[in-house]
C-alpha cells in the first residue's frame, strides 16, 4: 500500500490556505527551497499538477482543490483529535453524542438536554435514536458519550457501563376531551374496558402500568401498541384511546397534544437513567443535564 507524506501534504495545505508560498514559509518557519521541494515530491508521488503559476502567485488545479479538500477534513481532525485527548475542544463547541432509547418520550429527551444549549460553554449535540441494545453496544465502543434509557441495565447486558439515576415522577392517564370526560368519573373503576394506546411491552413504563391495571381490577380494551411515543400522543389527540404521560412532562404533553388529564395513576412510577462508561459522570454537558434534571425536572413529588 502506497502512503502519503503528510508532511509534504501539510506544506501543500499550508500554502493552498495562506495563498503563496512566501506566507507558508512565515507561517510554518522553513524557508523557500524547503517547501517548494516538499511540493515538487508531493506532486511527483500523485503524478498530478497540484499548483499552476498565475502572474506571480500560484493557483490550484482541479486536482490541487481535490487535494486540499481531503487535506482540510485530515488535518481538522487531527486538531479534534488533539482537543479530545486533553478533554475539552478549542475553538470548537464542545461534543455531545447522545443516544436516545426509542422508548423515552420525545418531550422528557428534549428537557433532560435543554440545559445544555445555556451551558457558559458553547456545545453541539448529536443525537442517535434507536434501540436500546445498539445504543449500548455504540457506548461501549465510545461512539456515544451517554445513552438515556427508561430503565436500568441490568447484569444481562454484556456492557460494562454504569446506570445514573436523573430522577423519577409519577404517571396520568390523558385523554381527547370526549374521553376524558366520559371516564374521569368514577376513575380508576371506570377504566375497566376503556380504551388504551399504550408502549409497547418491555418497557418500563408498560411493566408498570399492566402491573397497575392488575392491581386496579382493570381490564383495558388496547386499541393500539407504540414503540414510538410521540405517535402514541398523536393517535391519542386524535381520540383513539387513553394514555399514560409522566408527570414531569404533563403541561406540555395537554398543551401540544390538545388532552386533558383523566386522573393520577397511583403508584405507578417512571424513571430515566442516563448510562455511561464512567461510574462517575466526567463529560461536561452531561454532568450539567444531570444535575439538571435532579435538581429541576424531577424534582417535584411523585404525584403531583
Amino acid at each position: 500500500m502506497e502512503w502519503i507524506n503528510y508532511h509534504h501534504l501539510l506544506y501543500f495545505w499550508t500554502v493552498a490556505r495562506e495563498g503563496s508560498i512566501a506566507r507558508a514559509c512565515e507561517k510554518l518557519r522553513l524557508a523557500q527551497p524547503t517547501i517548494s521541494g516538499q511540493l515538487r515530491m508531493l506532486e511527483e508521488s500523485l503524478g498530478e499538477k497540484l499548483f499552476v503559476k498565475s502572474g506571480r502567485g500560484l493557483v490550484m488545479t482541479e486536482v490541487g482543490q481535490v487535494v486540499f479538500r481531503y487535506a482540510d477534513e485530515i488535518f481538522g481532525l487531527g486538531r479534534e483529535l488533539q482537543d479530545v485527548l486533553k478533554g475539552r475542544p478549542r475553538g470548537r463547541p464542545l461534543r455531545l453524542l447522545v443516544g436516545i432509547s426509542d422508548l423515552v418520550p420525545k418531550l422528557i429527551a428534549y428537557r433532560v438536554l435543554a440545559p445544555v444549549l445555556s451551558m457558559s460553554e458553547q456545545v453541539q449535540i448529536t443525537c442517535d435514536e434507536d434501540t436500546p441494545e445498539r445504543l449500548l453496544a455504540d457506548l461501549a465502543e465510545h461512539r456515544l458519550d451517554v445513552v438515556l434509557l427508561d430503565s436500568p441495565i441490568t447484569a444481562s447486558i454484556k456492557v460494562k457501563a454504569y446506570n445514573h439515576l436523573l430522577g423519577s415522577c409519577g404517571v396520568v392517564v390523558v385523554g381527547a376531551a370526549p374521553l376524558a370526560a366520559r371516564y374521569r368519573h368514577g376513575f380508576p373503576a371506570s377504566l375497566d374496558g376503556a380504551p388504551f394506546l399504550l408502549p409497547l411491552e418491555g418497557s418500563g413504563l408498560r411493566r408498570a402500568v399492566d402491573q397497575w391495571f392488575e392491581s386496579e381490577g382493570i381490564r383495558p380494551r388496547i386499541v393500539g401498541e407504540f414503540q414510538d411515543s410521540a405517535l402514541m400522543k398523536t393517535f391519542g389527540q386524535a381520540a383513539a384511546g387513553l394514555l399514560f404521560a409522566p408527570t414531569a412532562i404533563e403541561t406540555e404533553v395537554r398543551d401540544l397534544y390538545k388532552v386533558s388529564r383523566v386522573g393520577i395513576a397511583k403508584g405507578v412510577t417512571e424513571r430515566f437513567y442516563a448510562i455511561s462508561v464512567e461510574r462517575k459522570l466526567k463529560h461536561p454537558a452531561v454532568v450539567t443535564i444531570s444535575e439538571a434534571a435532579r435538581d429541576k425536572l424531577f424534582a417535584a413529588k411523585l404525584d403531583d
